[in-house]
C-alpha cells in the first residue's frame, strides 16, 4: 500500500496540472444532507424532476452507487468571466438575450469528464489498478455536500457552493474511489446574515435560506421544464432565456472570483451579446449546429423558442420585437404558438 497522505498530495498536484483549480478528499457519510434532501423532495420542491425523487436515497449513499467506495475526490474548475458588470448590463438591455455564464462555451460535462479520466489514469499509472468511477452531473451524487466535506467551499443560502478565495463561479466533478485516502477538513460557512441572493431572485425561488423551490427557479423553467411556463412567472423572467445567474451575481463573495483560463469555456457564436430577435430566427438545423457540444442543447429547439418568446414578451415594444414574434405566430409547435400569443398580448401595438 502506498503512502496515502503523500499520494493525496500528488493527486492534488496532478489535478492542478490538468486544469482543475482545487481537489479535496471527502468521506462518504452524508446523514444530515440525506435528511435535508428527503424533506425537500417530500415537499415537492423538485417540480417535474422525477429523477430527483427516483434516486433520492441513492444520492446520499456513494457506497451503494459504486460498491467499494471509501472516499470521494471532489474537484473544482472555474468558469467565471471576471466581468459581472457585463452580465448585469445584458440583463438591463431588454432586447438582448441572457444565457447563464456556464452555458456560453463548450459543455463543461465533456471537458471535465475527460480531465477526470486523465487524472484517474495518472493515479493508476502511479499505484496500479484501483477501483473508481468519475462523474460530472452524470449520476445521483450529492456533489455540493461532498465538495463541502472535501473543503472546497460551503453551501450558500442560494444552495450553490461558495469558496472564500474563488466565489461560486465554478463547476464540480467527482471520482468515487476505494482508495482509503486521508480526508480533508470540511469548509466552514461564511454567509453570516447576508441575504442578497434571496432578495435578488427574480421569481422568489429561494423560499428560505438553503431552500430553493425549483418550480419557481428560472434555471428549472428554462431548462428542466418541458411544458408551458406558468403564466404568472413569465413577466418575472425578463430576458433570461437559458438559466439564471442573479443569485451568484449578487453574492459579495464573487468579488474574489478569478477569470477562468479554460479556452473551452469562452463564449461561442456571440451568445454573450446576442439579440433576442436574432436567436428567435434560428430554425432547428441552425439551433442544432450552433449548440453542438453545448449545454444549451438540453432545452431542445422548441424549448429554446418558448424561452425566447417569453423574453420577447418582456422586451420593449419595438418594430424588431414585434416582427420577430409575428414571424412565429403560426409556428408548428403548439407550445411555441401559445407563448408567442402571450408575448404579443404584452405589446400594445401588436
Amino acid at each position: 500500500m502506498p503512502d496515502l497522505a503523500a499520494l493525496a498530495e500528488r493527486i492534488k498536484t496532478w489535478s492542478r496540472e490538468l486544469g482543475f483549480q482545487q481537489l479535496g478528499v471527502a468521506g462518504i457519510e452524508l446523514g444530515e444532507d440525506a435528511a435535508h434532501l428527503r424533506r425537500w423532495l417530500d415537499e415537492g420542491l423538485h417540480g417535474r424532476m422525477e429523477y430527483m425523487a427516483r434516486h433520492g436515497d441513492l444520492r446520499a449513499r456513494p457506497e451503494e452507487l459504486v460498491p467499494g467506495t471509501l472516499r470521494v475526490l471532489s474537484v473544482r474548475m472555474d468558469y467565471g468571466t471576471g466581468d459581472d458588470a457585463a452580465a448585469w448590463d445584458t440583463l438591463a438591455e431588454g432586447e438582448r438575450a441572457y444565457v447563464a455564464r456556464y452555458a456560453l462555451g463548450r459543455d463543461y460535462h465533456k471537458v471535465m469528464r475527460n480531465k477526470l479520466q486523465k487524472l484517474a489514469d495518472r493515479i493508476a499509472g502511479e499505484i496500479g489498478p484501483f477501483g473508481y468511477r468519475a462523474f460530472v452531473d452524470s449520476a445521483p451524487v450529492l456533489e455540493r455536500a461532498l465538495a463541502r466535506d472535501a473543503g472546497l467551499g460551503w453551501i450558500g443560502k442560494h444552495t450553490c457552493l461558495i469558496n472564500r478565495d474563488a466565489g461560486s463561479w465554478f463547476f464540480l466533478g467527482e471520482i468515487l474511489t476505494d482508495l482509503p485516502l486521508p480526508v480533508d477538513a470540511p469548509a466552514s460557512a461564511h454567509c453570516g446574515t447576508c441575504t442578497r441572493c434571496i432578495t435578488v431572485c427574480p421569481t422568489g425561488a429561494i423560499v428560505a435560506p438553503y431552500r430553493v423551490d425549483a418550480r419557481r427557479c428560472i434555471s428549472y423553467l428554462t431548462i428542466e421544464l418541458k411544458e408551458a411556463i406558468p403564466e404568472e412567472l413569465r413577466p418575472l423572467m425578463g430576458n433570461r432565456i437559458f438559466g439564471c445567474d442573479d443569485c451568484q451575481l449578487a453574492c459579495p463573495w464573487n468579488k474574489f472570483a478569478v477569470k477562468h483560463a479554460q479556452p473551452d469555456f469562452q463564449p461561442r457564436h456571440g451568445l454573450d451579446a446576442a439579440g433576442l430577435a436574432e436567436l428567435f430566427a434560428w430554425d432547428e438545423a441552425t439551433f442544432l449546429q450552433r449548440t453542438e457540444g453545448s449545454a444549451i442543447r438540453r432545452t431542445g429547439h422548441a424549448g429554446w423558442l418558448r424561452n425566447i418568446a417569453v423574453a420577447l414578451g418582456n422586451a420593449p415594444t419595438t418594430p424588431g420585437v414585434l416582427a420577430a414574434l409575428a414571424s412565429r405566430r403560426e409556428d408548428p409547435d403548439p407550445m411555441v404558438r401559445e407563448h408567442v400569443a402571450w408575448a404579443l398580448s404584452r405589446h400594445p401595438k401588436a
